[in-house]
């Protein structure tokens, strides 16, 4: 029996040295941490949690100085846009997803007029909407500027998203600027454009 069990083995039997092991631990290690960040990188749908509602930002406080008192005159001039924004975008061929914050600006471009905002509303690809950031039109001073920012990882909006903004006026008055800020990147890169808003004008009337 001893013989058949020598004869099984090999001629020369030596066992690994420690420091060998501690190395190919380490390498085992470092490819299992480049396999992990290429899995996150290249499937972020994955790893991303569900995206909870954002705390609801109170305008007449955060921008108390950029407003004034309602008048109290008739509004006989209103208007509205609307505003394409991209809370998702998808890259390499849709294989990739990035996320962006976005940032609505509404500017008032009058120097004399005060422009009243009475809705400003988010909604999602599917057109279903996402949030509602008024409970009251508030009269935004002349050149004066109100915002709305949805941070980065509130993705609710998806790559379809947007706003509606309805505004108004008691005359005449330079029309309001209107536009979306997307901020975001992945790895090294980054990005950052603007989604100019487009007044919603009825066509096709004669």
């Amino acid at each position: 029996m001893m013989s058949r069990m020598s004869s099984c083995m090999p001629d020369r039997f030596v066992l690994p040295h420690p420091r060998d092991r501690v190395q190919r631990g380490k390498r085992a290690i470092r490819h299992m941490r480049a396999a992990l960040a290429a899995a996150m990188l290249l499937c972020p749908l994955a790893f991303a949690g569900p995206a909870a509602a954002q705390p609801k930002v109170n305008l007449e406080q955060t921008f108390a100085d950029s407003l004034q008192a309602m008048p109290k005159e008739e509004l006989a001039v209103t208007g509205g846009f609307y505003v394409p924004a991209y809370s998702s975008v998808a890259m390499s061929q849709g294989k990739l997803r990035v996320d962006f914050s976005v940032t609505l600006s509404v500017h008032n471009a009058s120097e004399t007029q005060a422009l009243v905002v009475r809705r400003i509303a988010y909604f999602d690809t599917a057109g279903k909407q996402v949030e509602s950031y008024l409970k009251a039109p508030v009269a935004v001073k002349p050149l004066a500027t109100i915002s709305i920012v949805i941070p980065t990882d509130d993705v609710r909006g998806g790559t379809g998203a947007n706003f509606i903004v309805d505004w108004a006026a008691t005359g005449e008055i330079a029309e309001p600027v209107v536009e979306a800020l997307m901020v975001g990147g992945v790895a090294n890169a980054h990005y950052a454009f603007i989604s100019q808003g487009r007044p919603t004008r009825t066509v096709g009337k004669k």
